[in-house]
């Protein structure tokens, strides 16, 4: 994932960071921190065309996505 899509969304405007998380159990999550709510529409953009185009055939579920503001941090 770092090969790939992360150089699609680290150069869009506002990018602060990228998580890739093994849960376990088959499931991954993602998170994406943007400065503003553009850059995250923008990357989400770009993450349902990079799902589209190369790893559509080999997910079991479609990804489901989720935002919102971050309203604490440590």
């Amino acid at each position: 994932m770092s090969e790939g899509f992360v150089p699609l969304i680290r150069p869009i405007p506002g990018f602060v960071a990228y998580y890739w998380v093994d849960a376990g159990d088959g499931v991954m999550v993602s998170t994406t921190v943007f400065e503003d709510r553009a850059g995250a529409e923008e990357s989400t953009r770009r993450a349902a065309d990079f799902v589209r185009e190369g790893l559509a055939s080999v997910l079991p579920n479609p990804p489901q996505v989720t935002s919102g503001e971050v309203v604490a941090s440590g």
